[in-house]
């Protein structure tokens, strides 16, 4: 008969090492007290978009590690901040998390002028996920192949062309802003509730360009459906290893080069001990083989961190995304 094996090899089997303490091998005692209930996350957006499906791939595997279910709770709304005035709002108990893009953790700070949450007095930030470049598609009847040939399409077509995306303040719609004005263009700004009728919109014709993410576009590129000009970011996606960086094409704003990215945020003032080994923990499953793959096949790229990096990556996007959404002049009302 098999003999049931020890919590001790258990936890081995499962990734935990034990930590020493007075040189006796036990658990830190930390780890014995937390967590003993399931863990929420609450992704701000509906079921089915990356960022669901991201938060629900790292959940399971945090899971295991912890030895407790994690919940990913769906409360989408307003961009984001139904779902992250929530977690601003709850507990700080390391119980409570919220997965989100930028948009909602960072950029919807400068577009309302009453959001009900502060995130940098409100939030604490816990560990990166990915970085979330997108790609830049437009239909195919546009003859421009490239970045350049794109622009120049943009400023001889003045007030003819149109350019959709997932929402006023998103990323789609700042970029698409800032080429409109860079080339005189006078595009028409065409905002949809999410990406998947923001592409059927693209693939009839009735706008002819968008940014979108590789994992929303890719099969509609292979198809012939769409055309790809190129993609965000310094670095170009796994999933689409032929398709130049927008950099690479010589278009040098600021707005070309940054990427968004999806991480990790809890109330302000939950334990640091807990946010330092839920962040560990999200760093570990971050680097699986598995989970690399899966990330990669989404058009991300791996950006796990520690609270210290995460708050350094936020630093340095904050004065960016700023000058994005005051040039564009977005503004929005709860």
């Amino acid at each position: 008969m098999t003999k049931p094996l020890s919590r001790r090899k258990l936890l081995a089997h499962a990734g935990v090492a034990p930590l020493y303490l007075g040189g006796v091998g036990t658990l830190a005692l930390a780890q014995q007290a937390y967590p003993n209930r399931p863990i929420r996350i609450v992704v701000p957006f509906n079921a089915g978009g990356a960022t669901d499906v991201l938060t629900r791939l790292i959940g399971d595997k945090l899971s295991a590690r912890l030895w407790q279910p994690v919940i990913v709770e769906n409360r989408g709304g307003a961009g984001g901040i139904v779902g992250t005035d929530t977690i601003a709002k709850a507990p700080p108990d390391g119980y409570n998390f919220v997965v989100s893009l930028n948009t909602s953790l960072l950029t919807n700070q400068f577009l309302y002028d009453r959001l009900p949450y502060q995130p940098q007095r409100d939030l604490t930030l816990v560990s990166q996920f990915v970085n979330s470049p997108v790609t830049l598609v437009v239909h195919p009847s546009i003859p421009a192949k490239n970045g350049p040939e794109l622009l120049k399409y943009m400023a001889a077509n003045k007030g003819r062309l149109s350019y959709g995306s997932w929402g006023v303040g998103s990323y789609a719609h700042l970029a698409g802003y800032s080429m409109s004005v860079s080339q005189k263009a006078d595009m028409v700004h065409v905002p949809y509730k999410g990406e998947a009728p923001m592409l059927q919109e693209l693939i009839g014709g009735q706008i002819q360009m968008s940014y979108a993410s590789a994992l929303a576009a890719k099969p509609h590129i292979e198809a012939g459906k769409l055309k790809l000009i190129g993609v965000t970011g310094l670095k170009r996606m796994a999933v689409l290893p032929n398709a130049p960086t927008l950099a690479e094409q010589g278009l040098t704003e600021e707005f070309y080069r940054i990427a968004g990215w999806i991480g990790m945020a809890a109330p302000a003032k939950t334990p640091r001990d807990i946010i330092a080994r839920v962040s560990s923990e999200i760093q570990r499953i971050c680097v699986m083989p598995e989970i690399v793959e899966k990330i990669s096949s989404m058009g991300f790229t791996v950006a796990a961190s520690t609270p210290e990096a995460f708050a350094a990556v936020y630093k340095k996007d904050y004065p960016v995304w700023e000058r994005l959404v005051k040039t564009s002049g977005a503004r929005l009302d709860l």
